[in-house]
């Protein structure tokens, strides 16, 4: 009888530590979006911040991505290259037009879903498992691109087609 005790005991113990285990599973992350992470580095006062929520089941990422002090926003991704490198666009987050204007606020909301990533642009990165994959070990990057629609390109803050704030995935 004790023995059979003891291993119900052993059994609820471990039911409870695994339902902590669960109950303890973050699908948020946050990526934080400056000047300095962009390359080449760029000077500017815009901040960004891109937020992540991956579905219980992975098979979908909830976002919402932040800017403030930003002139002219025309695009913002999701890339795939480690941190001081440029890449191809994985997913794209927001489409605009040059010479917007000032962003302050929500600038992109949406969810991303197979449809949404690149069949191309990361070699064996085609799924929304493998865009978590890359949020979750640093293989990718999120930055927004600015445009004035004045020629010449990169004269300064509102005017970096090639994107002006970056944040690299931890």
């Amino acid at each position: 009888m004790r023995r059979l005790r003891a291993v119900v005991v052993l059994m609820l113990v471990g039911l409870a530590v695994a339902g902590l285990a669960i109950a303890g599973q973050n699908n948020n992350s946050s990526i934080h979006l400056t000047g300095d992470f962009e390359v080449p580095i760029r000077d500017t006062n815009a901040q960004g911040q891109a937020i992540f929520h991956i579905a219980d089941d992975g098979s979908s990422i909830e976002y919402k991505l932040i800017a403030s002090n930003i002139e002219n926003v025309t695009a913002a991704h999701i890339h795939c290259a480690p941190p001081g490198v440029i890449g191809n666009v994985l997913v794209p987050l927001y489409s605009g037009t040059a010479g917007q204007g000032l962003t302050n606020g929500v600038l992109a909301e949406g969810t991303i879903t197979g449809a949404s990533v690149s069949q191309t642009a990361c070699p064996g990165v085609t799924t929304v498992a493998g865009v978590i994959g890359l949020l979750e070990t640093g293989g990718g990057y999120v930055n927004v691109h600015t445009n004035d629609g004045v020629a010449p390109t990169n004269t300064g803050p509102g005017d970096f087609p090639g994107g002006e704030i970056r944040g690299d995935t931890p």
